[in-house]
């Protein structure tokens, strides 16, 4: 287990640190940190940034993600705009999670709500050498929706 220290900002105050519902769960649930008695509401295909109230500092080496909450998207059709939304390791600003709402009704959010998940996860840089030529596979350029079809959807002759 990480150890991730947390700092509140002003509109967060009074608010539960994110947890972990379960046992098994993988991810911690955000809130809406909103003004007493504020509400949000997020109408059909429109977009919020929500914010939490929090600020992390993540040890190098580790991103977390903010996530929909299945429950939020199945029941309303509101998710993460930009699932995963990738925290860095250097960011030191608040979180807020980009909600859109892509049911049929309008959608409201109170102070405390459970907005959607975050999830720590290790990252991997990777170096990217320059080549001109990669190594074949039995899938080649084949794009979206390819594996195992012939004749896949390919963008253009140096889609790989």
């Amino acid at each position: 287990m990480v150890t991730v220290p947390v700092r509140r900002v002003g509109h967060g105050l009074g608010l539960p640190l994110p947890a972990y519902e379960t046992a098994g769960a993988a991810g911690l649930d955000l809130r809406a940190a909103l003004g007493e008695g504020e509400a949000l509401v997020i109408a059909p295909g429109e977009r919020q940034a929500v914010p939490t109230g929090l600020s992390i500092q993540l040890p190098v080496g580790f991103e977390a993600q903010v996530r929909p909450r299945s429950g939020l998207a199945f029941r309303h059709g509101v998710t993460v705009l930009n699932a995963p939304g990738t925290v860095d390791s250097d960011f030191r600003g608040e979180i807020t999670a980009i909600l859109v709402n892509l049911g049929d009704v309008s959608f409201t959010i109170q102070r405390g709500d459970r907005i959607a998940q975050l999830v720590i996860a290790p990252v991997t840089q990777a170096l990217l050498t320059e080549t001109d030529r990669l190594d074949d596979t039995p899938r080649g350029a084949g794009a979206f929706g390819s594996t195992g079809i012939d004749g896949g959807v390919v963008f253009g002759k140096d889609s790989v």
